[in-house]
């Protein structure tokens, strides 16, 4: 919770979560942990949206606390249900309600909507909780056969409709079982793990490789994604995200070095070399393709030294958006060495930043005035360096001596530190607004440096054409051609509906933009309608092509993630 309020304080949730309610599949993150806003933050979204302190004395949505109930019933037959518990056993063969829903849903703020009002869609018939990758191997042979569509459910933390079964089937949910670590390389410095592990569980791992490997040091997978703690190894890969330390360590497709499918024309496995000259990388194939093509089972990826005493924090203020953009390019381009995380904030985002961490609170806030620098026009860069210690000094050096030629304010490490401590945990904050029907929601794309600027423009225009729309945007993975723009829009709505069609207007705005669709949520269900339009009719071809081969029948995740088996009035065509 936040710190206690000086002032009125809203009535944030606080109660507990029944376990099989409909709160506990949508809430973001730990069941048992609430957040909500610092005073000041609520106090500027409270104005934000000219509201009184009268609208938060009580809920205006469902909390979500009612038992998952519905009535869609399953298709599959006594014998292929049979089948699958024979496969993985009597226990891990669920088709209850509430386990049928648990895995059916992402979080995008229209599936968390529509769980708000009970309106259950898209469930599977049965949910499969495989132990090991030759169950995996056999059930996708059997459901090729039967002709039974398959999901996958890694983490949940798709913002894509990626995970929903729009065609009913089986979902394998991978959480449970499927999550232990096949090899450990040290030589190589790799690890091969299940897809079904989680990002805590791999890191815990890897910082002690010493006492569970014997190995001589500590690592790190070096890939921290805002879902960090509730997504899984497979999702990284099959979305192809990136981690918020991806300026120094990679985008998960510069990570992972071998993967291992199961797809209904056979299994593929790709060997583990750091780079060839074979043809085409089936590993980048694979990768990107959301379950499409086949389950993933096995990746090994490549690990780091975890050295966490040579990191050298910073944050600098810059006066505008211009000039930050500016500074930001050339740290990236000097070759000086690129710091791990490196994070700028365009002039909103900076308000609610400087709000949310109690940087107004500060003495700070005198420090700007005095500069001249104002508010709703400063932007906030910061970040660390990772590496070996004096490329790490030298690293944070660079910044510090480009950032001071652009006439940043030094801030010092102590608001990056206020950065990370929430920097996991901030999509808390989604629920405990929602509750009083405020809803908060992100968008995000790739652009390069010279049209950066036109981008920022147009999408930020339409969002912030629905009146009382706060639009918050920053770059979070930065590279010498260019960054991703990362939207984070909080607006009032009640309806699903609505707020999906004010979800494809921003997506509009993206593709007319002429930046790419997505730079790491993926693309799922949601954003199939506009795949082809932004990558062109020839280019959508080949994946449609690669489809054909690996799942002739449609039955891996069909219903239009990646665009495919979309009707031709569905799709969106807009540069």
């Amino acid at each position: 919770m936040a710190p206690r309020y000086k002032q009125f304080e809203p009535k944030w949730f606080s109660g507990k979560i029944p376990a099989n309610s409909y709160r506990s599949i949508f809430k973001w993150g730990d069941p048992n942990k609430i957040k909500a806003p610092r005073e000041s933050l609520y106090q500027l979204i409270r104005d934000q949206f000219g509201l009184s302190d009268d609208t938060f004395k009580d809920y205006s949505e469902n909390l979500g606390l009612d038992e998952v109930k519905y009535n869609l019933p399953g298709n599959l037959s006594p014998a292929q249900i049979a089948h699958f518990q024979e496969l993985v056993g009597r226990d891990f063969v669920r088709t209850d309600d509430y386990a049928r829903l648990s895995v059916a849903y992402g979080k995008t703020m229209y599936d968390i909507m529509r769980l708000r009002h009970q309106k259950v869609e898209n469930v599977p018939d049965a949910v499969l909780y495989p132990d090991t990758k030759e169950q995996i191997e056999k059930i996708v042979e059997y459901c090729a056969a039967e002709k039974i569509p398959l999901y996958v459910y890694g983490g949940g933390s798709s913002v894509t409709c990626g995970v929903e079964c729009v065609r009913g089937g089986i979902s394998l949910d991978l959480r449970l079982r499927f999550n232990k670590v096949v090899s450990f390389n040290e030589i190589d410095q790799t690890i091969t793990v299940e897809a079904g592990m989680s990002g805590p569980k791999l890191e815990e791992t890897l910082n002690n490789a010493q006492t569970k490997f014997g190995a001589k040091r500590a690592y790190t997978c070096g890939h921290f994604p805002q879902s960090f703690e509730y997504s899984s190894v497979g999702g990284w890969a099959v979305t192809h995200s990136s981690g918020q330390n991806s300026t120094y360590y990679g985008d998960i497709q510069d990570i992972v070095k071998g993967q291992d499918y199961a797809t209904p024309v056979g299994n593929i496995s790709t060997d583990r070399y750091p780079s060839k000259a074979t043809g085409p990388d089936i590993d980048q194939i694979m990768m990107g393709s959301e379950g499409t093509f086949g389950v993933l089972t096995h990746v090994t990826l490549k690990i780091f030294r975890h050295m966490p005493k040579t990191i050298k924090r910073f944050s600098y203020m810059f006066k505008d958006w211009e000039t930050a953009q500016s500074a930001a390019r050339e740290i990236i381009q000097s070759e000086g060495g690129h710091p791990s995380v490196f994070r700028l904030s365009d002039p909103e985002e900076t308000s609610i930043m400087l709000h949310n961490y109690g940087v107004m609170d500060s003495p700070l806030k005198l420090l700007f005035s005095s500069k001249g620098f104002k508010i709703n026009e400063m932007c906030l860069y910061l970040g660390f360096t990772n590496g070996e210690a004096g490329f790490s000094r030298n690293c944070a050096k660079n910044v510090h001596r480009i950032a001071k030629r652009y006439g940043g304010i030094w801030l010092s490490g102590i608001v990056t530190k206020s950065w990370e401590h929430g920097r996991f945990s901030d999509p808390d904050l989604r629920d405990t607004l929602q509750d009083f029907g405020i809803v908060m929601d992100t968008m995000e794309c790739t652009v390069n440096w010279s049209n950066m600027s036109q981008v920022h423009r147009d999408v930020r225009a339409f969002v912030k054409s629905r009146p009382n729309t706060v639009c918050m945007t920053h770059m979070s993975h930065v590279y010498p051609q260019g960054a991703n723009l990362y939207f984070i829009f909080i607006t009032r709505e009640h309806d699903p509906e609505e707020f999906k069609r004010f979800h494809a207007g921003i997506l509009d705005a993206i593709q007319k933009s002429g930046a790419a669709m997505s730079h790491h949520h993926g693309i799922g269900k949601l954003f199939g309608p506009w795949l082809e339009g932004s990558i062109g009719r020839n280019e959508h071809a080949i994946y449609r092509a690669l489809k054909k081969h690996f799942d002739p029948d449609n039955i891996m995740n069909p219903g239009g993630t990646l665009g495919f088996d979309l009707e031709e009035k569905d799709k969106r065509f807009l540069k």
